[in-house]
């Protein structure tokens, strides 16, 4: 059984998400960016707002008039403003699209207007700029987010939603070598009509497969070994393993795309882990 803590994010058919939710450092650069951009949105609004104002008969002119539609600016930016780009957008304000952010619901899925809205009228009231003791409310929220497995703040327990990172950090692992006993064989296939799509559909499999687990292992390996075999001319020699038939033609297949002679670039892409350094070729593995 697996045991599903506060951090996991589990969708509505009760299939675990790997999601990394966005901490302080992160949600406060992006929050950083998104003020910069709502500053400049304020400063155009009131220019146009000012030359409007101006081209009106002074007659209709007067504080009133002026402290509303000051007002109505500043629910624009504050309020009009998060909810349209989050739900447009599904959760990327101009601030978390720099930083690689995004606002999702608790079970992973897309946000929609009414969780936008919740967010951005929760943080106008009470987070940022905060209406209600500021100072208080602030430290309240800082606290909420630090305390939170998720690093939700306020807004996000109202509507129900968490900042998850987007950009996940993607290891390229190693491929095991040419099989030697496959080598004369590799060098004269006929490799063509094995394109990149299905060479990299091999690659992830032969550099996963100590990952996965039987029947899944047994049955992919058999279908891509299956799919890999049509395609390729002469077949392997007889009784040749699947993994082995697979790696022979991934690293024949990825010494016939490097410059000739580039022992160096062949070493490292067989075994990135070696050196620290991992090389993509020309043409996907």
């Amino acid at each position: 059984m697996t045991v599903v803590g506060e951090r996991d994010v589990v969708n509505a058919e009760a299939v675990a998400l790997d999601v990394r939710p966005a901490r302080l450092g992160s949600r406060a650069l992006a929050l950083g960016v998104d003020i910069c951009v709502q500053a400049v949105l304020v400063l155009f609004l009131l220019a146009v707002t000012s030359i409007t104002l101006r081209a009106l008969p002074p007659s209709l002119v007067d504080d009133a008039l002026f402290d509303t539609t000051l007002r109505t600016v500043v629910v624009i930016v504050l309020l009009a403003y998060p909810t349209l780009i989050e739900t447009v957008t599904n959760g990327r304000s101009v601030g978390k699209l720099l930083v690689g952010l995004r606002v999702v619901r608790d079970d992973g899925g897309p946000i929609r207007l009414r969780h936008a809205f919740t967010r951005a009228l929760i943080g106008f009231a009470v987070e940022w700029p905060g209406l209600l003791l500021p100072l208080v409310t602030w430290m309240i929220s800082l606290g909420t987010m630090l305390g939170s497995a998720r690093g939700r703040r306020l807004g996000d327990l109202a509507a129900g939603t968490m900042v998850v990172h987007v950009r996940r950090p993607y290891p390229w692992l190693p491929v095991p070598p040419m099989p030697q006993h496959l080598a004369g064989w590799a060098a004269v296939a006929d490799l063509a009509a094995v394109d990149d799509r299905l060479a990299l559909s091999v690659r992830q499999y032969l550099s996963r497969a100590a990952l996965l687990r039987d029947p899944h292992r047994s049955r992919l390996r058999q279908d891509l070994a299956g799919e890999v075999a049509a395609r390729v001319r002469p077949a392997p020699p007889a009784g040749t393993p699947p993994d082995a038939f697979l790696a022979a033609v991934l690293a024949e297949r990825r010494r016939r795309s490097l410059p000739a002679g580039d022992a160096l670039a062949e070493r490292l892409m067989r075994d990135p882990g070696g050196t620290g350094i991992a090389l993509r070729s020309a043409a996907p593995d």
